[in-house]
């Protein structure tokens, strides 16, 4: 009886801990974060006091599929910050994996590019693993209500990675469009298509 018990203990909390680590569900309430921007302050959601909600995007220096969508993401920050729907990017990969997404390398690129929004290193992971993020990109759309933010859609930016001409559904804009229109958010959830979140070694 006591081996069935330990069982049972030990199965319930490895289910307690895989449902902890699939990350938010549209719906629910996102905990704030503070990591380092390029310009080596300090960002969290609770600095962005006049948004209504965040176009937060993992993403990453080195990974094909993040490379095709650097100019979606600036179109994106370009387009709905004025609307109170500005990006946040976060890089949650482990440099020691792969170099090229280090914070230095991060640092240029920005330059590079001229990122018009915060591109903040989750060098511990820990924002990553809380979202459920495993792609890079991978698309949380939050709408603040009240001072809490809600996570309202998941998944990728639009239905085309490879031909931004191509692209005939436009997952991001149309969630923040049924939002800005007091809309509920259709499809709330989509695939995300990237390049997998390279993980810290245990």
């Amino acid at each position: 009886m006591k081996k069935i018990t330990t069982l049972l203990m030990v199965s319930a909390i490895l289910l307690a801990s895989f449902t902890a680590a699939d990350g938010y569900k549209v719906g629910d309430k996102a905990a704030d974060f503070r990591l380092k921007n390029i310009d080596n302050k300090m960002v969290s959601l609770a600095d962005h006091k006049d948004a209504k909600g965040i176009i937060l995007v993992f993403t990453c220096n080195h990974c094909p599929f993040a490379k095709k969508y650097e100019s979606r993401i600036m179109a994106l920050d370009k387009k709905y910050k004025s609307k109170g729907f500005p990006v946040i990017a976060i890089s949650p990969n482990d440099p020691t994996v792969v170099a090229e997404d280090s914070f230095e390398n991060m640092q240029k690129l920005a330059a590079e590019k001229k990122y018009t929004f915060p591109y903040l290193f989750d060098e511990t992971q820990l924002t990553a693993k809380a979202y459920g993020a495993a792609k890079t990109p991978h698309v949380f759309i939050l709408q603040k209500v009240n001072a809490e933010y809600i996570v309202r859609y998941i998944g990728a930016i639009d239905d085309n990675s490879d031909d931004e001409v191509g692209v005939k559904e436009k997952y991001v804009e149309s969630a923040v469009d049924n939002i800005l229109s007091g809309k509920t958010v259709n499809p709330g959830m989509t695939k995300a298509i990237g390049c997998s979140i390279k993980w810290k070694k245990q």
